[in-house]
């Protein structure tokens, strides 16, 4: 045998993340949205930076801004990989949410500890047709939450996840 099959390699305290279960992606026009609003905040920043590099014409402006473009071009770059990383899968006992690049996070939440899910999606959300589940326990750092996902995905996930926390009885 030359080496072990992925469901059968040791799993390490380094990859939280098991390969024994379906992971489910999230939508890659998340990716649009966080991008759209680092633009804003860049464009807020950069405006009061050049608005000051104007009045006073001072160096120091000139190096800020030239930080808060490259700040802002690593930013982006870490948008895309984050929102690549996260995923959940759905198993019979509870769900399992991972994301995080530096920090990688494994979110098991048990259905029977759910108290309720909700759904949200702010105005760059609608934009691009895009939703969060949020499920809340009454721990509340064991709470999770899946971004990204369309909206009739999020509504079958909350239905789902309701329905399995009625049926364990200790949750929804």
């Amino acid at each position: 045998m030359t080496g072990a099959e992925p469901s059968q390699r040791p799993v390490s305290a380094l990859e939280p993340w098991p390969d024994t279960v379906r992971w489910q992606r999230i939508s890659g026009d998340l990716i649009w949205v966080e991008l759209l609003r680092l633009a804003m905040l860049l464009a807020v920043v950069l405006a009061g930076l050049g608005l000051g590099w104007a009045l006073s014409g001072h160096w120091a402006f000139g190096v800020a801004v030239g930080l808060v473009l490259l700040l802002g071009a690593w930013r982006a770059v870490a948008i895309v990989r984050a929102v690549r990383a996260w995923g959940y899968a759905e198993r019979e006992n509870d769900l399992l949410v991972r994301h995080g690049l530096l920090v990688r996070r494994l979110s098991i939440v048990p259905y029977s500890r759910m108290q309720f899910v909700d759904v949200s999606a702010g105005p760059l959300e609608r934009a691009f047709r895009l939703a969060t589940v949020q499920l809340h326990t009454a721990a509340a750092a064991s709470d999770a939450r899946v971004p990204g996902l369309r909206p009739e995905e999020a509504a079958r996930l909350r239905d789902r996840l309701t329905a399995l926390g009625e049926d364990r009885a200790e949750g929804l």
